[in-house]
């Protein structure tokens, strides 16, 4: 099932969107895909309005508003390797803030406090339960399913401050989506990330240093995580530098196409 949340001219709402191929190098999608506006929310088993839009009547949103966006930093060694670091013995996590988060096409917004800005592709993990202290071969159980994200990065500010809260947590540094797919394995599949269309990381998540049912019981042994929160897994090597006017792609065989361009935030 793809779930997603979009808005149109009757407001917000979390949908049900249908299933159809995805252009991976554009996110086009075919014109008769519909999305099913979903009462209350979609965690559990939703139940439908009976309302449906097409999707060239809406304009999708992040598919989740997070309580909070835990990443695992340096969990492929190639990643780890042009940091010009070891791959950790155990995850190393870190928080993203709820108010990082945007969705498809909406501009990551560069600060003028950073020369910087680099982009990280990466597969995110949504929470679909209550999970504390979930053991691994559980661990599946409390997953809704998976997006694209961009664990977008000041470096500069990274480097400076020696640690990463404000490289990692201005607005607009945590998109997300298209939509979230529940019927996925997500242990081995590719991600590509683009730059104005140029490939620039392309990696497999068979490659996870820490795979996704160790790290939701890394997680979930430090803090309670809520339906709706989201880990994202690390990124692929390759990152770097992004300037305004280009446009950057996450694209996940089985999910879609996550696209965003850039800007420079006045």
């Amino acid at each position: 099932m793809r779930l997603g949340r979009v808005i149109s001219t009757d407001g917000v709402a979390f949908v049900k969107i249908d299933e159809g191929d995805v252009d991976m190098a554009t996110g086009r999608v075919p014109a008769e895909m519909r999305a099913h506006e979903i009462k209350d929310h979609p965690f559990g088993t939703p139940t439908f309005t009976g309302r449906s839009w097409s999707l060239a009547e809406v304009r999708l949103l992040a598919p989740i508003l997070a309580s909070k966006v835990i990443c695992v930093g340096k969990n492929y060694a190639d990643h780890a390797a042009e940091m010009g670091s070891e791959p950790p013995a155990d995850p190393v996590i870190f928080i993203k803030p709820s108010t990082s988060i945007i969705g498809p096409d909406v501009p990551i917004n560069r600060p003028p406090t950073s020369q910087e800005v680099h982009y990280e592709g990466e597969l995110a993990v949504v929470i679909g339960q209550v999970a504390k202290s979930v053991p691994e071969e559980r661990a599946l159980d409390v997953v809704l399913g998976y997006t694209c994200a961009n664990d977008v990065t000041a470096r500069d500010q990274q480097r400076q401050d020696g640690q990463w809260t404000r490289a990692k947590g201005h607005d607009s540094f945590c998109p997300m989506g298209p939509w979230i797919e529940t019927d996925l394995d997500a242990s081995a599949v590719r991600l590509r990330t683009t730059l104005d269309g140029a490939v620039v990381q392309d990696s497999n998540t068979s490659l996870l240093l820490h795979d996704i049912p160790s790290l939701i019981a890394w997680v979930s042994d430090v803090m309670t995580l809520l339906p709706g929160d989201v880990i994202l897994t690390g990124t692929p090597a390759g990152v770097g530098p992004m300037t305004a006017g280009q446009a950057v792609g996450v694209a996940i065989d089985g999910i879609g196409l996550l696209r965003n361009p850039v800007a420079d935030r006045r």
